[in-house]
């Protein structure tokens, strides 16, 4: 289902709603709560382009993402051993 940004004409707030194509319809704002106020946004196109060099396997930019944090997350442990606990 496509995925719509919408701006409220009072307060400038922005949502992303999700409906099909040639549905309408009426939005409450979340910033003022004024009823049709909210009006779609023109938004560009998202395109995805794949390089044949580039091509790799399901998941490995996820496990790639998973590992870098792992190393984030484990600098965050030794930081807060560190400034918690006394050294003997």
């Amino acid at each position: 289902m496509p995925r719509y940004r919408y701006v409220c004409e009072t307060c400038g707030s922005e949502q992303m709603k999700f409906h099909l194509y040639n549905e309408s319809p009426k939005y409450f704002c979340n910033g003022c709560y004024v009823p049709s106020q909210m009006v779609r946004a023109l938004t560009a196109p998202q395109i995805v382009t794949k390089d044949s060099e580039e091509e790799t396997k399901v998941g490995a930019l996820t496990k790639e993402y998973i590992e870098s944090n792992k190393q984030i997350l484990e600098e965050e442990k030794r930081k807060a051993k560190e400034s918690t606990h006394e050294s003997s």
